[in-house]
């Protein structure tokens, strides 16, 4: 019985003894549904919080697969941060019920969703899906806005509050310096975008008129005969008998795009392709939000000398 009592004590001593050794915190698990809310998260939440992404720059966010290593990823998130607004319907509803995950359920505090934080564009008057992938919300891709990005990043420090009371104020103090950052950032891109306002653009998808509206560019046609429709030559070649009317100064595309049409059309009506990243990661110089958009302007600029 003593051997026994000894053993028992012996098996306690050394759980004390380790609990010191293991960390004063577990950082927040948060997944995010695209790049650039995986890298707001972690300006916000710094050593707080692991973010990851469940796309990447690289692949069109409305067609995602929900693969079983994405799966298990949704099942051990603290926090769900996604567009919302209908771009990810495809695919999260279903790790969102494969995952079994109580805490990022739709209305739960865990489940976050940016574009109820901004103005919406392009939100339709009436559906009719033979107009191509119309979204009943508005158009999806808001962080092509900066000014989109503060105001998602006010909401998201106030989340973050919510679900790990215990460090509020590390949330409140990492938003107060990313905000004051991000401000001197748009002052900057801004100035530098003046000789781009009023200019007349073609783009592959809509999906940049949020960077559009920002900087005062026209957008006078689209690659896609109709949203989520892929280029066909006859579209293409009414596009550019427009164009012979109508000039535009570049035809843009997010790097994820197929670039051959928008080469087409350049080649044809004599004006530049410019890829452009989109989001995070989207090329080298995009690897976070700053560089994205530092990126942008210069490919932008670059492109009317």
């Amino acid at each position: 019985m003593k051997a026994t009592r000894r053993t028992v004590s012996s098996i306690l001593l050394a759980a004390m003894l380790a609990l010191p050794a293991l960390p004063s915190f577990a950082a927040l698990n948060v997944l995010a549904c695209e790049p650039e809310w995986a890298a707001l998260s972690i300006e916000i939440g710094g050593d707080k919080v692991k973010a990851s992404s469940a796309t990447t720059a690289l692949q069109d966010p409305h067609r995602i697969e929900a693969r079983p290593s994405l799966i298990a990823r949704t099942r051990n998130a603290d926090l769900l941060v996604c567009t919302g607004m209908e771009l990810e319907v495809g695919w999260l509803p279903i790790l969102l019920q494969q995952s079994g995950n109580p805490k990022i359920a739709p209305g739960q505090p865990g489940n976050f969703e940016a574009g109820n934080f901004v103005e919406r564009l392009e939100v339709p008057t009436r559906l009719d899906r033979s107009e191509g992938d119309v979204h009943a919300a508005g158009n999806p891709h808001i962080q092509t806005d900066p000014h989109n990005i503060a105001r998602v990043a006010e909401a998201l420090a106030k989340r973050l509050a919510e679900i790990d009371a215990p460090n509020a104020a590390y949330y409140q103090a990492r938003h107060k310096e990313f905000s004051a950052r991000w401000t001197a950032a748009i002052q900057k891109w801004e100035q530098q975008a003046a000789p781009l306002k009023g200019m007349a653009v073609v783009e592959h998808h809509k999906n940049m008129e949020y960077m559009l509206h920002w900087l005062g560019l026209r957008q006078v046609g689209t690659l896609e005969p109709k949203p989520g429709v892929e280029p066909s030559a006859a579209h293409l070649t009414e596009l550019l008998n427009q164009l012979q009317q109508k000039p535009a100064r570049m035809v843009i595309r997010a790097t994820y795009q197929d670039a051959r049409a928008s080469q087409w059309l350049a080649e044809h009506a004599h004006i530049p392709a410019v890829a452009l990243p989109f989001t995070v990661g989207g090329d080298d110089k995009a690897k976070d939000l700053f560089g994205l958009f530092d990126d942008t302007m210069q490919r932008l600029l670059e492109a009317v000398k």
